[in-house]
């Protein structure tokens, strides 16, 4: 509703309830006006809608692919949004991304932990609700500023001024974002993920990404040791997170089904199939194995199963775990993917184990030809040497043209001495053409970085301790970080006002008048920036 809608609104209230007469009814549409989304699951409804718009405009146009960055933090997810906004004037297309690697390493009561869901999954749902905290406190700073302004130019009676911001205020664009948060392998059993996944859309999630590993045996994709489900198994967890969201009203709701199985090379258990050719033969097919050609040669505790009308023994590991063939990764992925598209799933996601378009658009073109309107959300991972990979990726085309690589060694072409070469600038340009690239010709629509500010954390830390705690002292601060604050417009170099002080100073004149205590007065350092 318009703010002066709200206003007259509100004083129709006040005069019905005549012992409220010290409310003022702009002070109560300002606070409306402020706090937009009243609970998550108002905002996993808003978010889902803006999900399924941009992906149907990615449907007609690809370059108008989405991106986001993991965050730990809200207050993270909300300098990041912040910093969108000042410098591109739009959140549209840009989105959070919550990674469950960031959240074993970061928010577990445990400390540090592996990415193998040995965290309290209820960290996952609570740092949703967190960065959901933080985003709205961003939109109530951002209006706080415009209602202040719009307070001075009545005052001043300056009512073009005034016309302005309130069309600023009554056309505000919030910081709250679709989020996609990963629910790893679900935590446990189907009962579980749901449970779980219920927890995360009513903190405000629109989108939940569920991988095809066991939940018992979970690894980071980027890791040796994955272990894939049956494809039975993996989409009762894709029913469990539908119906969690149709349950709580969120209808278009999101699901990200990710595939581990390029990089697994093990399976828990085998599948169950009724006949030559359904989904768990299929997936029977791929086991390793020896043929057996007589009844004879089976030994005890043999376990045998039947492959194109031959008995084969499994490869069992001392474990239990069950190998497959070779070189069967991208089949097993592309099977993964059009069974998770055509079973209730919306995107999908393959860990690679390099960020190469070619080979992503190679699975995610046989995948097309089933479900042609498949799409990815890719990790533009961390994990990956960028540098490195690109810079061979560069060396083989060249080689492959037939050019003189001579002047570079391939296993080396991470030395500094390559940086302002032919081939290490042309590298720069494919990584910094990467995203374009991969939604164009690889169907990525959404592009992430799982831990970015894990490292640009660790960064900044090192970057600001080296300086402060050797030669450069009290300058390595003033220098490195707040002169930089103040001449990039970073909201935060008044931390005060960014913490919520100028809102509290105004909520104790909405409550008190004339009695309130406020902090903001000339007595405040925050007046130097």
């Amino acid at each position: 509703m318009p703010y002066a809608n709200d206003v007259d609104a509100i004083a129709s209230i006040l005069k019905q309830n005549p012992t409220w007469n010290a409310i003022k009814p702009e002070h109560a549409a300002r606070m409306r006006a402020q706090n937009k989304f009243k609970t998550g699951l108002d905002i996993a409804k808003y978010t889902a809608k803006i999900m399924r718009e941009d992906m149907a405009n990615y449907d007609k146009d690809t370059s108008q692919y989405t991106q986001s960055l993991g965050c730990w933090h809200g207050f993270i997810g909300q300098q990041k949004m912040l910093s969108i906004k000042k410098h591109f004037g739009s959140t549209k297309r840009r989105y959070l991304y919550l990674s469950g690697w960031m959240v074993a390493a970061l928010r577990s009561e445990f400390g540090p932990l592996p990415d193998q869901s040995m965290h309290e999954k209820t960290a996952v749902s609570g740092l949703i609700e967190e960065l959901y905290t933080f985003l709205r406190q961003a939109d109530a700073w951002e209006l706080n500023h415009l209602f202040r302004a719009l307070e001075e130019a009545q005052k001043a009676g300056d009512n073009a001024k005034a016309d302005q911001l309130i069309k600023q205020i009554d056309n505000h664009e919030t910081h709250v974002v679709p989020i996609i948060a990963d629910i790893d392998a679900g935590f446990g059993n189907a009962e579980a993920t749901y449970l779980l996944a219920k927890q995360m859309i009513e903190a405000g999630a629109c989108c939940i990404q569920i991988e095809n590993q066991v939940s018992d045996e979970k690894q980071c994709g980027h890791q040796d040791g994955k272990v894939t489900v049956p494809h039975a198994d993996f989409l009762s967890k894709i029913n469990a997170v539908r119906l969690a969201f149709l349950e709580l009203g969120v209808d278009d709701g999101v699901i990200v089904a990710r595939t581990d199985s390029l990089g697994a090379g093990l399976t828990q258990k085998i599948a169950v199939t009724n006949e030559p050719g359904d989904l768990g033969d299929q997936y029977n097919s791929f086991i390793d194995g020896e043929v057996i050609e007589k009844a004879e040669d089976i030994n005890n505790g043999d376990v045998v199963i039947k492959q194109n009308g031959k008995l084969v023994r499994p490869k069992r590991l001392a474990s239990g775990l069950f190998q497959f063939k070779p070189g069967t990764g991208e089949d097993r992925v592309v099977l993964d993917c059009i069974t998770s598209l055509q079973n209730g799933a919306d995107l999908l996601w393959i860990e690679t184990e390099k960020p190469h378009v070619g080979q992503i658009a190679a699975m995610v073109n046989r995948i097309k030809e089933v479900v042609p309107d498949a799409k990815l959300v890719y990790n533009n991972s961390p994990s990956f040497n960028w540098t490195l990979n690109f810079r061979q990726q560069v060396f083989d085309a060249w080689k492959e043209e037939g050019k003189d690589v001579s002047a570079y060694e391939r296993a080396d072409l991470m030395n500094a001495k390559y940086d302002d070469t032919d081939l290490g600038k042309l590298a720069d340009q494919w990584t910094a053409n990467f995203q374009r690239d991969g939604a164009r010709e690889a169907g990525i629509f959404h592009h992430l970085i799982t831990l970015p500010t894990y490292h640009t954390a660790a960064l900044s830390t090192d970057n600001l301790a080296k300086g402060y705690f050797g030669e450069e002292g009290m300058l390595a601060y003033v220098a490195g970080v707040q002169r930089k604050e103040i001449r990039q417009g970073i909201a935060t170099v008044k931390h005060q006002d960014m913490a919520g002080s100028n809102i509290g100073d105004d909520h104790k004149e909405f409550f008190a008048g004339d009695a309130a205590l406020k902090a903001g007065g000339k007595d405040n350092t925050m007046n130097q920036f």
